[in-house]
């Protein structure tokens, strides 16, 4: 497990959001921190779970064509 803590600007460097946006989901509990006095960091193996936690796998092909029909045009009958 990776302890490294991180600040929260650089958190949402990784996660490529607002330091606002991580402050708002600390304040609301959505995401663990470490505070020590009145500093607040993340852990990174926290940070780094967010970003796995997130991931849609890729759906199997089904073999057919959704979201259009060949040889027309879009709003074509």
């Amino acid at each position: 497990m990776n302890s490294e803590l991180l600040t929260i600007e650089e958190a949402s460097d990784l996660l490529r959001l607002r330091p606002s946006t991580l402050r708002a989901w600390i304040l609301h509990r959505r995401v663990p921190y470490v505070k020590f006095s009145r500093r607040v960091f993340l852990r990174r193996s926290d940070v780094e779970e967010l970003i796995t936690g997130g991931l849609v796998p890729a759906a199997a092909p089904s073999g057919k064509c959704t979201g259009f029909t060949e040889g027309r045009r879009h709003g074509e009958v």
